[in-house]
């Protein structure tokens, strides 16, 4: 009894320190808002505002943030010491000339495990910073989607009024043909172009509501929202100013700033420790210790022991020559990703500097067209100009203005892209609070 009322102390200890299950059930049912928060309901939202609420309710953004605490609870893990070894015995004499019950106890450590310990530490940091370079690059990822739906919706829905007005002017000159043809004023020939620019009109009418649509219903997903959610946008879309020189300037830097690129680093520094510790690990195991024991005589030994493992087979080459391999091919992928980083950048420069030129062409032009059409309309009304010269002239003045809405767009949407890959007007990797993964220390 005395010896029960010594142990409940330390047993209850060692259970309050001992962690506990808890269960966690899965969703029943989609965690979709059916509107956006109160604060933002009814107020057009600019492209930035999309932007935040994008990096602080996308979904997969807000699964992808649990991974960091794995990856901390496995960094606790490899910072654990392991654990000393305690064997013992008690022998009860069973017969025989001995006085008593034998006994031994013993006390052991692995040294091997010991020396691994460092590298180990290094490699789990390194892999607990690749996992936050990576998220941040996530992050990237979703800002840059959202950005670029806010501004292909709010630049696309600004050429809605052109396309009305085209399906208004064509549309009219098509009823008026077509009951013209019904009462025999007509010919088909007479009708058909009036026919087809209406068609024409309709059909891109048509496409834009398809595609807006889908986009809207892209960016309800990426904020969180139900897809009949109503998500109010400015109707100018509203960019940080862009210097082509200084995004040009900046390409040099991109293995310092492009959080994808840190969090290979990071993996590259991760595997060398991996592969410091397999080279470590071809050490034969080493168990040292100490035991005390007694004989059924009372005669008590006290001494150190060891234990010597004999590397005649296996010498860890295996997993050293899978650590070098890893590295390797982490070392490759780098170079890689670095190579495409870069080309990407300045492919989409060059297509900039092309948009900028057919765009420049195309305004030049536009004042023309529109002149023309203008001219066209007077005619017409006059009896001076025939159908079909009036339906292209009208026909080319829209055309030219969608020529000009499109250029303008693509420059958008490159501006955007660049800005993403340089991570222009994103959280800098300096948010991460890591060091240089290009040096040994930076894991520490």
């Amino acid at each position: 009894m005395r010896i029960q009322a010594r142990l409940a102390p330390a047993l209850a200890l060692l259970a309050g320190a001992c962690a506990h299950y808890a269960p966690a059930p899965l969703a029943e049912t989609p965690a979709l808002a059916p509107a956006l928060p109160v604060t933002t309901i009814g107020t057009p939202l600019a492209v930035e505002d999309v932007v935040a609420l994008a990096l602080a309710r996308n979904p997969d953004l807000i699964a992808a943030r649990t991974k960091l605490g794995v990856a901390q609870a496995q960094r606790v893990q490899a910072g654990v010491l392991p654990n000393p070894s305690l064997t013992g015995a008690l022998l009860p004499l069973v017969s025989g000339a001995g006085e008593g019950p034998a006994w031994n106890l013993g006390l052991a450590q692995d040294i091997k495990a010991l020396l691994i310990y460092k590298p180990r530490v290094r490699s789990a940091r390194a892999a607990t910073a690749q996992v936050r370079a990576d998220l941040l690059w996530q992050e990237w990822q979703v800002a840059s989607q959202a950005r670029q739906l806010a501004v292909d919706l709010i630049a696309r829905e600004a050429t809605r009024p052109l396309l009305d007005e085209a399906v208004r002017i064509l549309g009219h000159r098509y009823a008026v043909t077509q009951a013209a043809l019904a009462e025999g004023n007509a010919t088909l020939v007479t009708a058909a172009p009036s026919a087809v620019g209406f068609q024409q009109a309709r059909a891109s009418l048509q496409t834009l509501d398809q595609t807006q649509a889908q986009d809207r219903h892209k960016l309800n997903a990426l904020l969180g929202l139900t897809p009949d959610a109503i998500v109010p946008l400015q109707p100018v879309p509203q960019l940080l100013p862009f210097d082509v020189a200084a995004a040009r300037a900046a390409i040099p830097s991109l293995p310092a700033r492009r959080p994808d690129l840190l969090a290979l680093r990071f993996g590259y520094l991760a595997q060398d420790e991996t592969l410091r510790a397999a080279i470590l690990s071809q050490f034969p195991d080493l168990i040292l210790g100490g035991s005390e024991s007694s004989d059924s005589s009372r005669v008590v030994n006290v001494g150190p022991s060891a234990q010597l493992g004999l590397p005649l087979f296996d010498r860890n080459q295996g997993n050293v020559a899978i650590a070098r391999a890893t590295r390797a091919q982490l070392q490759a992928e780098y170079a890689a990703r670095l190579a495409t980083a870069t080309g990407e950048v300045g492919a989409l420069l060059g297509e900039m500097e092309q948009l900028r030129r057919q765009l420049a062409i195309v305004e030049r032009d536009l004042p023309a067209a529109r002149s023309a059409a203008t001219r066209a309309a007077a005619a017409f009304g006059a009896a001076a100009l025939d159908e079909r010269a009036y339906v292209d002239l009208i026909t080319n003045r829209f055309a030219k203005e969608q020529e000009v809405a499109t250029l303008r767009l693509g420059l958008l949407d490159r501006q955007v892209a660049v800005s993403t890959l340089l991570g222009l007007g994103l959280p800098g990797v300096t948010t991460l609070g890591l060091a240089d993964p290009g040096t040994r220390g930076a894991a520490r």
